[in-house]
């Protein structure tokens, strides 16, 4: 697997795998109904934020990243990050490799930090991959996300000090 920049051509790939997690409603605080230029708007922005890709032996995109500062002004020094991995694709190491690749490039960047403001408290595969690579629940807002399945359950504050 290599990771890579994401470009705009790169977005066809993506599209589809943020289109259905975001629409399942069981990972994302995002519109179930989010159109594409929406999607494509939040998950390609603009410097300083960065969006990559993961990619198999045959140029597949398994899944990307975005990473960037979590606050503005005086709280840009801490980053935070979103993650999608194609379901096809779980699995693999595919969401390991994202998150290893995304601390070192806030170390790189210079960032003090890495908070995820909202890791819903069901998506256990994800919250013990954070915990894996380092970070810990500092808070959790109760019934903050509203499941499809579950009703209103928790997100977690995670973070990881990188100084």
């Amino acid at each position: 697997m290599l990771i890579r920049d994401a470009m705009g051509d790169d977005w066809p790939a993506i599209w589809p795998f943020l289109h259905d997690i975001v629409a399942a409603g069981e990972t994302y605080a995002l519109p179930r109904d989010l159109g594409e230029q929406a999607a494509r708007d939040h998950w390609l922005p603009a410097p300083p934020w960065h969006t990559t890709v993961i990619v198999n032996n045959f140029g597949d995109i398994l899944g990307s990243a975005k990473m960037g500062p979590n606050r503005e002004g005086p709280g840009s020094h801490i980053a935070t990050a979103s993650f999608m991995v194609a379901p096809a694709s779980a699995g693999q190491g595919a969401g390991r490799a994202l998150g290893t690749d995304m601390l070192e490039w806030a170390r790189a960047e210079g960032y003090r930090g890495v908070q995820f403001n909202a890791v819903v408290e069901t998506n256990t595969r994800a919250v013990a991959l954070w915990k894996s690579l380092g970070f810990t629940v500092i808070g959790t807002v109760p019934e903050a996300f509203h499941h499809p399945a579950r009703g209103y359950v928790g997100l977690h504050v995670m973070y990881q000090s990188l100084s």
